[in-house]
């Protein structure tokens, strides 16, 4: 099987601390030198075969951009976590009954009107299976989020998802390459810069040491 690239998203247009999931946000003015960036660490745009991205215009700009010659699959199974009533609101303006139980179980309990991480991976899972079947004919592509890639890679290494925000640290701009070789999945990450401060994607009390 020919290698998949998967490719997270520039640096999007919000305010630290607001909770973003699915709203269509835009990218910021650093857009082209973080897709420079990208663009230095992939092969030529004709190595590829498909181009999937999820429809979200912080992805699929993105995909534009990287693939011009490309008709790209939307996709909106790799969109972001649906924040349901929490998108656009400040982490730390979320009512304590609500985000406490969910961030002591995020993989099972569902955000208010939106999805869990389980419902995150589920449809991502269906879409995995469509890349890897076209990975047979010529190398793929995936533009998509953070939420998403850290549920395919846990899918591809047996890690827990409750784990996998832990044992994938990815940027904004990031790319890993996947491959299959011998029965095995491996990945490798080709990008991964760090920005000057962190993301915030939880309140901030959930950062600070527990005593």
């Amino acid at each position: 099987m020919n290698d998949i690239y998967l490719i997270r998203h520039t640096t999007p247009a919000v305010a630290k601390g607001i909770c973003y999931g699915q709203t269509d946000l835009d990218t910021t003015e650093t857009f082209a030198a973080e897709a420079e960036v990208i663009r230095g660490v992939l092969p030529e745009a004709g190595f590829f075969g498909s181009i999937y991205t999820s429809p979200l215009q912080r992805c699929s700009r993105l995909a534009r951009y990287l693939f011009p010659a490309h008709d790209l699959s939307l996709q909106p199974s790799l969109m972001e976590l649906h924040c349901g009533q929490w998108e656009m609101r400040h982490w730390d303006d979320l009512p304590k009954e609500e985000i406490d139980p969910w961030m002591a179980d995020f993989v099972n309990i569902r955000v208010p009107g939106g999805e869990s991480y389980i419902d995150l991976h589920d449809r991502v899972t269906r879409c995995w299976a469509e890349v890897v079947e076209s990975a047979a004919v010529q190398p793929a592509a995936v533009v998509a989020h953070g939420g998403v890639i850290r549920s395919i890679l846990a899918g591809l290494t047996n890690t827990p998802l409750i784990n996998s925000f832990k044992a994938f640290s990815l940027h904004y701009g990031c790319v890993i390459r996947v491959s299959h070789r011998e029965g095995f999945w491996e990945y490798e990450t080709l990008s991964n810069v760090a920005p000057l401060e962190k993301e915030q994607h939880k309140p901030k009390s959930f950062y600070e040491p527990r005593t």
